[in-house]
């Protein structure tokens, strides 16, 4: 017991140490379910960031919650599969957020808006968009595969709209 906590602390320190530094971190590294305060300001140096148009926001109520997954099947949409999440309030209209990427590689954006901001999915009136704006319809559910929602980037900051669908 003592050695796995030995090993689980010094792994924690040395990916800390690789991302003090600048190194690139591979994305299976990565951890999962990083909460960010939103700032434009990855989106402002050379990246890998991407640089998000949210077009077509019904209503200035309740929340948007914009979530980075990994380019896989393994992870794109799965619970607490997502690498970074950021949460602002809606804004009817459009919003630009700059959603920071953990490394080079192929990843995918799910954006929801919560209306009333109670944290659930309210398919009658939550709005909902994915990178590469798929179509939604009755037989996907609003679940396009990750081939038609992955992009790649590199070190650059990307720009990217993502129109909000509603029902």
């Amino acid at each position: 017991m003592t050695i796995t906590r030995n090993f689980r602390i010094s792994g924690a320190l040395l990916l800390g140490a690789v991302a003090a530094t600048g190194i690139a971190v591979p994305a299976s590294a990565q951890q999962y379910r990083q909460e960010l305060r939103h700032s434009v300001t990855p989106c402002r140096g050379e990246g890998p960031a991407v640089w998000i148009n949210v077009t077509d926001i019904e209503a200035s109520s309740g929340t948007l919650r914009v979530q980075l997954y990994r380019g896989t099947r393994a992870d794109w949409l799965e619970s607490g599969r997502w690498l970074n999440r950021i949460e602002v309030p809606a804004r009817a209209g459009s919003m630009q957020i700059c959603m920071p990427v953990p490394s080079t590689g192929d990843y995918a954006i799910a954006i929801r808006h919560d209306v009333n901001g109670n944290g659930s999915t309210d398919i009658r009136t939550d709005g909902g968009g994915m990178s590469n704006n798929p179509s939604i319809n009755i037989f996907n559910l609003g679940r396009p595969s990750i081939d038609r929602t992955r992009f790649s980037i590199g070190r650059e900051v990307k720009p990217m709209t993502i129109r909000i669908r509603y029902m």
